[in-house]
């Protein structure tokens, strides 16, 4: 066991895990927000990129740069659609629904992998779904106005967009982390361009920059720089326990230092969610073994 690999990624879950507190800190809306942070992290990494030589020996092949394309349009939505939620809900309640993708991955392969979907599995799948309803509340749901405006379908469609990030990522094999990275910093920068509203730029203060530097050269590209340089030394169940440090931080966080006290409903449907991902982690069926083989490979598009 890699001691030194499993503090690196510990350590970058933690930070990652107080990206709800930043976010909400930095004045920015959502777009104009991974708009910047895309600018950071192509910077701060790309530079790392030179730095190693890794460009130097970088191999470009046609079809891993296309789907390299399409899974930066992914993360680029997912990270869009976390922050929209992040704007009008508790950031406890977008990251347990954010961090329903991994069920979301199972039903992908089930879907387009022919992978058989066991009882356990869909169980699971509707226990959590259970779950994103109690923490959300029962009343949102009964008028459509409601259900728009409570925050439910920003973070639910951030969790889709995660797990096609995942679920197309795991068939990239040969590019290098930081090249593709690069790439997919460099197409947020291209997609989000045009949707920017630069006049949200002129009322910012300097703590608020402060709060966007942060977000974009802490959260993406150190928290990414740690992540490549220890997840593979680990073993796939380290790595799949470690990244639940990320949504513990942003909970504990969103109650010390934004008052966050929920409801014991809530409290139930959190544990029904992470209880059952972690359940459909530690003890897959074989029609779940491509979730963990893929946590390994793509847990560096998780931020």
């Amino acid at each position: 066991m890699n001691v030194s690999s499993m503090i690196k990624l510990t350590i970058s879950m933690a930070i990652f895990g107080s990206i709800g507190f930043f976010t909400t800190q930095t004045g920015l809306p959502a777009v104009e927000l991974v708009f910047v942070r895309c600018i950071c992290a192509t910077i701060f990494l790309s530079g790392l990129w030179f730095i190693t030589g890794g460009h130097k020996t970088e191999v470009w092949k046609k079809g891993e740069i296309l789907k390299t394309l399409i899974c930066g349009v992914f993360i680029v939505l997912n990270w869009v659609f976390l922050f929209k939620a992040f704007e009008v809900m508790s950031i406890s309640i977008a990251i347990s629904i954010y961090n329903l993708a991994p069920i979301f991955v199972l039903m992908l392969g089930s879907v387009f992998l022919a992978e058989k979907m066991g009882i356990r599995s869909i169980c699971a799948t509707v226990i959590c779904f259970f779950g994103s309803i109690l923490i959300i509340g029962v009343d949102s749901f009964t008028s459509v106005s409601q259900f728009m405006n409570s925050g439910f379908v920003w973070a639910l469609l951030s969790a889709i967009c995660y797990a096609l990030t995942m679920f197309t990522s795991k068939t990239i094999q040969g590019m290098s982390s930081y090249a593709l990275t690069f790439v997919q910093t460099i197409v947020g920068i291209v997609l989000l361009l045009p949707l920017c509203d630069f006049a949200a730029f002129d009322s910012l203060t300097n703590m608020n920059w402060l709060y966007i530097i942060g977000t974009g050269f802490i959260h993406t590209g150190f928290v990414y720089y740690l992540f490549f340089d220890s997840i593979r030394d680990l073993p796939t169940v380290i790595v799949s326990v470690l990244v639940f440090v990320d949504p513990v931080v942003a909970i504990l966080l969103d109650a010390i230092l934004l008052s966050f006290r929920p409801s014991l409903l809530q409290v139930l449907g959190i544990v029904l969610i992470f209880g059952s991902i972690l359940y459909t982690v530690f003890y897959p069926e074989q029609s779940a073994k491509a979730l963990k083989s893929g946590n390994s490979s793509i847990a560096s598009r998780r931020n």
